[in-house]
């Protein structure tokens, strides 16, 4: 059975959804609510929304939206009876006994636990005969005894299922090995070993837990060079960063983010404590988001070849809006013995220069303006009246980006320094850019303004209405029995007049618990919606509404519900909004056109 809805109510009650927000983020009054930066994507300017009297958080920016329930499922990655479960021992409440097990939380746990004994046995098996190969490698590369300890360093062996007959041995079955991306199904029934003849790496998240593995194949052996665990319950590649777990307690004033997990533990023996990686994958939102609760300042230091410029630039694109100070650190080119450059990594620059010459490097880490003003120079022929031309168009878009006037100021000078015009030519000419810019904003805007009903979509393409029309009344209706709960008894509707299933759904569970003498308000659905359906609900809920007039504007929301309900019956019947819509498009486009 499931958790008392009484008892969801209650702990709603007590867990003022601004005290909880409010040790994730940093909050400020201003106006009936408080407004932060938001948590779920990186931005500059606070859009984030907590009010105190609905209980419900708001982002402008993303679109996300709930109540305290969905606010904790989201920041700490839980599902909603465990996010009770965490919000409950906060204030000192006992969860009643449900009578049932939590399959996706007994799941979670027995990932995790299998995850932990595959470490111990690979750990254990490095130190046997059968692991020389992988200890061999780990000598060639230079990786000492101790940090092969610290890191947990360990080795597959080349049997197909050496590890599955052990763990099962443990009492973990098949299907467990599987779940926790240990053991792939073969044809026969039977299972075998994910990973085989490699030198394995666990990967342990800020808690301390091991989640999942990285892996490299050993040389001379065929297979992916790299291979990391499967997404599984608890092995999220887009939420896990390498060695956050020893970076998160560093000395330093920052983070150095590094493309390999072997740089990472090259640089740690090295005394470099704050180095971390993503797991085999490009940075994320979410990456982002993890590392700002960590440092004040990242220091991107990837490959010095094509490849790795190239990631440097998408990893910069990402963290634009971060709040994140970020440098980066460009190792110098290296040449072979035949003369001709070579790719060098963090791993390859430490081993040849040592710490002090990486020190180095990292104190003259440039920042990510004067790294993209270098790069568009590197590839700039200043020797020619075009390619300044050309080379001065980029650098106008680049420092045009910029929102400080005074960086404007700053890089715009040493743009036009390097390309030999008057740093006064140059900001006329980005602000001639800068204007352009806006006025295209603007016109999108207007556009936008002069389809209102478009812009009131859903943002998730899945539940956009199919009747806007029908739709925003039917948010009309939820926002007033939200303000006022008396207003269900004027409102004589079922869900299957609703043209959204999710606002009807909505509406019959807030009925439902209007009758019963329970909490009408968003946050108690919690458990009945998904991220994007609570957000859709939220975001109408925030719409604005007089209730001024509040039974007149409930007979006309009705009245317009039951009007298109009929139409939709009716194959002739025309969505007048929609037309109107149509008809100012094709007017906005041969206007264009002129």
């Amino acid at each position: 059975m499931p958790i008392p809805e009484r008892f969801i109510d209650e702990l709603v009650a007590r867990c003022d959804i601004a005290d909880v927000v409010g040790e994730y983020v940093s909050l400020t009054s201003k106006g009936a609510n408080m407004w932060g930066l938001c948590p779920f994507h990186t931005e500059k300017t606070a859009s984030f929304s907590v009010s105190r009297d609905r209980q419900i958080y708001k982002c402008f920016g993303c679109g996300k939206g709930g109540g305290v329930i969905n606010f904790i499922m989201e920041m700490e990655h839980l599902s909603y009876p465990d996010a009770i479960r965490h919000l409950a021992k906060r204030v000192g409440m006992e969860v009643p006994e449900t009578g049932g097990s939590d399959a996706g939380r007994k799941k979670y746990r027995r990932a995790q636990e299998a995850n932990r004994e595959a470490a111990r046995f690979y750990y254990s098996y490095l130190g046997s005969p059968g692991g020389a190969a992988v200890r061999d490698y780990i000598e060639q590369r230079r990786i000492s005894p101790k940090f092969a300890t610290r890191f947990g360093l360990g080795a597959a062996p080349g049997e197909w299922d050496m590890l599955t007959k052990a763990l099962t041995g443990q009492g973990f079955s098949k299907m467990e090995l599987i779940d926790a991306g240990l053991a792939v199904a073969g044809k026969n029934g039977g299972i075998y070993d994910k990973f085989r003849s490699r030198l394995m790496l666990p990967v342990i998240d800020v808690r301390g837990d091991v989640v999942g593995f990285t892996s490299r194949i050993l040389p001379g052996l065929e297979g992916a060079k790299y291979l990391n665990s499967p997404e599984t319950v608890c092995f999220k590649k887009s939420q896990l960063i390498y060695a956050l777990n020893f970076a998160k307690a560093t000395k330093r004033p920052n983070l150095v983010l590094v493309e390999g997990n072997i740089d990472v533990i090259t640089l740690h023996q090295a005394g470099f404590d704050n180095v971390v990686a993503t797991m085999g994958t490009a940075l994320t939102a979410d990456h982002a988001r993890i590392l700002s609760r960590h440092t004040k300042e990242l220091v991107l230091c990837y490959d010095n070849d094509e490849a790795g410029k190239k990631s440097t630039d998408r990893v910069l694109s990402i963290l634009k809006n971060a709040d994140l100070a970020v440098r980066v650190l460009q190792l110098p080119n290296a040449t072979g013995e035949d003369g001709k450059a070579v790719k060098q990594d963090p791993d390859d620059f430490v081993k040849r220069f040592g710490p002090a010459a990486f020190e180095k490097c990292l104190s003259g880490s440039a920042d990510q303006n004067d790294y993209q003003l270098s790069t568009l120079l590197q590839r700039a022929d200043l020797s020619s009246d075009e390619g300044r031309v050309a080379f001065l168009r980029e650098a106008v878009e680049t420092v045009g980006r910029l929102q400080s006037p005074i960086e404007r100021e700053i890089y715009g000078g040493k743009a036009a320094q390097a390309a030999g015009i008057s740093a006064s030519a140059f900001a006329q000419e980005m602000e001639r850019w800068r204007k352009g810019r806006l006025r295209q904003a603007r016109k999108k805007e207007e556009r936008r303004d002069l389809t209102p009903a478009v812009s009131r979509q859903p943002k998730a393409r899945q539940l956009r209405y199919e009747n806007i029309r029908s739709g925003l009344a039917e948010e009309g209706v939820l926002r007033l029995v939200l303000m006022d709960p008396t207003l269900f008894a004027a409102a004589d509707l079922t869900a299957e007049q609703f043209s959204s299933p999710v606002l009807g759904k909505a509406f019959q569970r807030l009925k439902d618990r209007h009758d019963r003498d329970l909490s009408v308000q968003l946050p108690a659905l919690a458990g009945e919606f998904t991220a994007d359906e609570m957000s859709l609900l939220v975001e109408a809920a925030s719409q604005p509404e007089s209730m001024a007039y509040a039974r007149r504007a409930m007979a006309d929301y009705i009245e317009t519900i039951r009007t298109e309900a009929r139409q939709r019956q009716d194959p002739k019947g025309i969505d007048a909004l929609l037309e109107l819509r149509d008809r100012q498009r094709e007017k906005t486009t041969m206007e264009d056109g002129k």
